[in-house]
């Protein structure tokens, strides 16, 4: 049996084939028995779960080895069938592996080989409690790998729990990015997003790319989006069912869909060969998962290309917390392709109010200003009667003369402003007909021309 393993890489250096072949290796000699795997890979995801299985059917063609794959959104009757005949190898998620325990379906005493993967997204996922449990029913004379694309404070405690006197291995400093990926970065506003990825899809040669958002609700307005713009695209996300999720992926990887929009689900883990292009349409919160994005490219020693779009001040936190973890400036995008300075003031988003939320927002309505505000920018709208100025706003009372008003008035404009009428006055001025109000609503006809100076009768509660 052999020693417990640490394990640390960048995506796309083949974390994968290091513990499988391996595996493969160790386990050629011997047994399964019904419902007693010898070997056991946790993952985080169902995507990732099937990649590994899929990279071990590849692995042990030549090997007469069994293998089954406990993943959500498939049916328990095949999965029970494979664990009864007795696996070499299970792969599965947390989740479903916990749900066949607990119906008896399977035992974990005759486990020699454990390998717990993507470990840092079993953390985020809120996994951890359930690994607990599991590796709780596994003897403890096993040998564990335990992999994870960085190796913080956190994961060190952690992994601690399921490793013994472990041999530590990092492949590159942590949160390293590859130096064959091309990153570049993009200022504009949040209305232009969906205009500059497609000016990018049109302009870049790209083969195949993932396009990456940070919300399931913002892939479907985006996949609708550049579906009306002609382009093959499709999505996946956590809320898809399996079967669409693997038919997406299936498409992808076989050239009938050559972009793909997808949630960090697709981040982590993923091998999707020959992927020349990732896309950020949104900048990711957490630092981390901009390395994991950008790593769907320039796999296994091929070049790729990374853009990111920015729109607001929050996406410029997030970016200086990305360089500060990769340790490099993100240059900005020029379609001349010409680097450069990421420092130049110019090219530095304008500080805006949208967020994400308020991107689908008409532009006839204002945002984040008060009614004050509001109803300033309304009744500059409103267009005079021919021959007259707009009413200029002066301090004194609406009944007061124009000749008293220009004597206490101080601006020059105030002062030169010709006589009006007491129905041109501010306060009465926004009576006229196609006058708004300070929401921006017209008002109802009975309005116009209509003073309470006029009429015979005053209501009590204005005396």
């Amino acid at each position: 049996m052999g020693r417990d393993i640490l394990g640390s890489a960048q995506t796309g250096t083949g974390k994968t084939a290091s513990f499988t072949l391996p595996l493969i290796d160790i386990l050629a000699s011997g047994r399964a028995k019904a419902r007693m795997p010898r070997s056991l890979i946790l993952a985080p995801t169902r995507e990732l779960a099937a990649q590994v299985a899929e990279s071990f059917e590849k692995f042990s063609t030549n090997h007469n080895m069994s293998m089954a794959l406990l993943i959500g959104g498939v049916s328990f009757s095949d999965q029970e069938a494979a664990l009864n005949k007795g696996v070499d190898v299970l792969i599965a998620t947390p989740g479903r592996l916990m749900d066949h325990f607990e119906r008896g379906k399977v035992l974990l005493q005759d486990v020699k080989i454990l390998v717990i993967d993507e470990a840092d997204r079993m953390l985020d996922m809120g996994f951890i409690p359930d690994v607990e449990r599991i590796v709780s029913k596994i003897p403890v004379m096993r040998q564990t790998l335990f992999f994870s694309a960085t190796l913080s404070d956190e994961i060190h405690k952690i992994g601690s729990k399921f490793v013994m006197n472990p041999k530590i291995i990092e492949v590159s400093k942590p949160a390293s990015t590859a130096d064959t990926v091309s990153q570049r970065l993009i200022w504009t506003d949040t209305r232009k997003k969906r205009d500059v990825l497609r000016d990018l899809l049109r302009t870049e040669t790209v083969q195949n790319a993932v396009i990456f958002c940070n919300r399931k609700r913002d892939i479907s307005t985006l996949l609708s989006s550049l579906q009306r713009h002609k382009f093959n695209v499709a999505a996946l996300h956590g809320d898809m069912t399996q079967s669409a999720r693997l038919a997406a992926l299936k498409d992808f990887k076989e050239g009938t869909v050559p972009l793909l929009i997808a949630s960090d689900v697709a981040a982590r883990g993923l091998d999707i060969p020959l992927v020349s292009h990732v896309f950020n349409f949104d900048v990711p919160t957490n630092a981390e998962d901009y390395v994991h994005r950008i790593g769907r490219t320039g796999r296994a020693g091929r070049t790729g290309s990374a853009f990111t779009i920015g729109a607001t001040s929050d996406d410029k936190r997030y970016i200086e917390a990305i360089e500060k973890l990769i340790g490099i400036s993100i240059a900005l995008h020029d379609p001349n392709n010409k680097s450069q300075d990421k420092t130049a003031k110019s090219d530095k988003p304008v500080e805006q109010n949208d967020t994400p939320e308020t991107a689908e927002v008409e532009t006839g309505k204002s945002e984040n200003k008060s009614p004050a505000t509001n109803a300033s920018a309304n009744n500059a709208s409103v267009k005079p009667r021919r021959g007259k100025k707009p009413p200029q706003a002066t301090d004194a009372p609406a009944n007061q003369s124009t000749g008293q008003a220009t004597g206490q008035a101080t601006s020059k404009s105030a002062a030169e402003a010709p006589s009006q009428t007491s129905a041109d006055t501010p306060d009465t001025a926004d009576k006229k007909e196609g006058a708004r109000n300070k929401y921006g609503e017209k008002r109802p006809p009975e309005w116009k021309g209509t003073s309470f100076k006029d009429s015979d009768h005053i209501p009590a509660f204005l005396k």
